[in-house]
């Protein structure tokens, strides 16, 4: 099983290289895709249903100009479950991102993680994707986990941790995870298949 996962990572890495370069054509994105839908506990209509969530709220966010102008949100979606990081300068702004990403279709449940604050820095921003991006590698050398059913985020240091797992799974996930350089806590959102 790790093995096959490592092969999944790097098909997915190169993948993604081949398209940030600008030489790969929409059948390796498509390609890409199936791979992960495969390995993935959700059916292909939840997982495309995550993607259309994600994309509805960042255009109900960039259609709102107070949300555009004053708020730094992100939003991932796993099983119709959408968690929003980020930060708002005023509970109005908070609740307002909050109440447009909660009345969208399809959507099961929001986690609202919104820090009170100005929009975090770029350096900040850059800072997390590092942090996301060892976990994700942590994950991926452990034996017995699956580690492409483990949907990682990082806002200010706080790891969140989504997925459909076993709890042991989702346990593990977490221990290795919170071992990683750079991590300041770990917040698991996962849903337990047992």
């Amino acid at each position: 099983m790790r093995k096959s996962c490592v092969v999944y990572f790097m098909g997915a890495l190169t993948g993604v290289l081949l398209l940030v370069s600008g030489c790969a054509g929409v059948l390796v994105g498509s390609a890409a895709t199936s791979a992960v839908v495969a390995h993935d506990e959700r059916t292909t209509g939840t997982f495309i249903e995550d993607q259309a969530i994600e994309l509805k709220a960042i255009e109900a966010i960039r259609g709102k100009s107070d949300l555009r102008a004053n708020t730094n949100l992100s939003v991932t979606s796993y099983n119709q479950v959408v968690l929003v990081t980020g930060q708002a300068p005023t509970q109005q702004l908070r609740e307002t991102a909050i109440s447009t990403i909660s009345k969208l279709e399809k959507v099961r449940h929001v986690f609202d993680e919104i820090q009170l604050a100005a929009p975090s820095s770029i350096v900040a921003r850059s800072g997390d994707s590092i942090v996301t991006a060892k976990v994700k590698t942590k994950l991926f050398t452990l034996s017995g986990l699956d580690a492409t059913k483990v949907k990682v985020v990082t806002e200010n240091g706080v790891v969140y941790l989504m997925g459909i797992l076993s709890r042991g799974d989702a346990q593990t996930a977490a221990t290795a995870a919170s071992q990683v350089n750079g991590v300041q806590k770990i917040v698991k959102l996962f849903e337990y298949k047992d």
